[in-house]
């Protein structure tokens, strides 16, 4: 079905139409996988709520923005993408889904996120870059397991203290934001693996060279003065990225041992 189609049937309000959208999807899928992504949906259908063991639901790239309450029956539920939709509050059905480890809400109209969302203590990699969020949200800080954080291209300023709390986090994606300065947090998060800066308009960076866990910190595009200074095989993406990351030795020194 071409997408022109798609979007002129999409306005048809009537069964018969929307069932044309979704296509052959009568049973339970044998690999516990739906995708409707890019069918230009409108409205959920409500026919999947009746597939109670599915995994992964991939509902991108629609135009949906509400999700019915009959979707809490999804309690098997581990992968939900809601990317690109039209958003603008994240349905409280969602936070009934207890066994969500990957949660796709990028590319929405998101300026906050619920209170609710702490009740999915089982989610590690959470999607909300390109929203509309100036600040980040503090229940995103209660996500205990969570690792991998992708919230580029809002208008964050700063992160919220409550962030070092997160000691399973070990990517944090930031790029695209309105960051004036590295945050502070992230100083006292040596458990971090990957930072990701890039795009914002900090001036002057810390030294890195305390946290342990770092193995790749992305800086470029910012009017920075200096490179962050890291430990000797964490790799650095930015100016000055191949200068040696250690002080230089004085010539005419032998190292000890040699």
């Amino acid at each position: 079905m071409g997408n022109t189609f798609r979007a002129i049937v999409a306005f048809i309000p009537s069964d018969a139409c929307q069932n044309c959208l979704l296509g052959n999807l009568e049973e339970m899928p044998i690999d516990k996988m739906v995708d409707l992504s890019g069918r230009q949906l409108r409205r959920f259908p409500l026919r999947v709520c009746s597939f109670k063991e599915l995994v992964k639901l991939y509902l991108s790239d629609n135009n949906l923005h509400s999700l019915p309450p009959e979707m809490e029956q999804l309690q098997n539920l581990q992968i939900l993408a809601l990317d690109f939709n039209n958003f603008s509050t994240l349905p409280l059905a969602v936070c009934s889904l207890q066994q969500l480890g990957i949660l796709y809400l990028g590319n929405n109209r998101l300026d906050d996120l619920p209170l609710e969302l702490s009740l999915l203590q089982n989610l590690q990699t959470l999607w909300i870059e390109s929203n509309c969020l100036t600040q980040l949200p503090a229940v995103v800080c209660r996500l205990r397991l969570l690792k991998t954080l992708h919230a580029g291209s809002n208008g964050l300023r700063t992160l919220p203290s409550q962030l070092r709390r997160l000691r399973e986090l070990r990517t944090i994606w930031l790029s695209g934001n309105q960051l004036a300065d590295f945050p502070p947090v992230l100083l006292h998060m040596p458990f971090l693996e990957v930072i990701d800066v890039d795009r914002n308009a900090i001036r002057s960076f810390p030294n890195l060279l305390h946290l342990s866990g770092l193995k790749l910190v992305i800086y470029d595009h910012n009017p920075c003065r200096n490179a962050p200074k890291v430990a000797k095989g964490v790799r650095r993406v930015g100016r000055w990225s191949e200068e040696s990351p250690e002080p230089r030795k004085r010539s005419g020194l032998v190292e000890r041992g040699n």
